[in-house]
């Protein structure tokens, strides 16, 4: 079905529009059991910066959450900025960042909202924020990171496989106007949208973690890492 204007002002409304009152309600409560409520960064993202695959630099973590990832980046050495659309995330963040005694430049703003300087990022991380997004808003969200990254920087992305979605299509996320949840991707539709303007680098399955583990990882999750050319 083609994106229509009233398509798209709908579903919007409910991504986008109603969500300072819906996403600060699902972070209020701290002790919640949501899987990604835990302090433990992503294990895939430990594991690329481990690996030496990405040189130390300027991080940006989209959809920042709670901010165990930007966290995790500022411990790893990164001069590291996060951005939420929910004031709840981010104040849960700031109290996380002071606890454990790291510098983050965080901000209460959709990614849309930002002021980023081309080629400003060395890292751009995204752990949930983009299977958030209406479809009509994907390539506009793919313009934004590619911007903000330097050449040979990188992106680094953890999003619902398509078991861990709604199981709606871009058609019936329109036609219903709700996203369900988060939309599900096909390995073939994710490379299909990212291997434009980047070089995907790796593109797998998130390796599940136990309790104690001390990292993220959920088998219905990708875990993709891409590099600006």
């Amino acid at each position: 079905m083609p994106d229509t204007p009233a398509a798209s002002t709908g579903l919007d409304d409910l991504t986008q529009g109603r969500p300072h009152d819906w996403w600060d309600a699902f972070y209020a409560d701290q002790a919640r059991p949501i899987p990604f409520f835990c302090a433990s960064p992503d294990e895939s993202l430990v594991d690329w910066i481990g690996a030496g695959m990405i040189a130390r630099g300027i991080a940006l973590d989209l959809g920042c959450g709670n901010g165990r990832n930007a966290i995790f980046l500022a411990k790893a050495g990164f001069k590291a900025a996060g951005v939420d659309f929910s004031l709840a995330a981010i104040q849960w963040a700031t109290q996380r960042a002071r606890e454990a005694e790291v510098e983050l430049r965080l901000q209460h703003a959709s990614v849309f909202e930002l002021d980023l300087p081309p080629g400003g990022c060395d890292l751009v991380y995204d752990s949930g924020c983009f299977h958030h997004l209406p479809p009509h808003q994907r390539a506009r969200y793919v313009a934004l990171v590619s911007s903000a990254l330097k050449p040979g920087g990188w992106f680094g992305l953890t999003c619902f496989r398509p078991e861990g979605g709604s199981g709606l299509t871009d058609e019936q996320a329109c036609e219903r106007k709700t996203l369900g949840g988060g939309l599900g991707y096909t390995e073939a539709r994710l490379r299909e949208i990212w291997a434009g303007p980047l070089r995907i680098f790796s593109l797998r399955q998130m390796v599940p973690q136990s309790a104690d583990s001390g990292l993220f990882g959920q088998s219905f999750l990708w875990a993709m890492l891409a590099q600006k050319p």
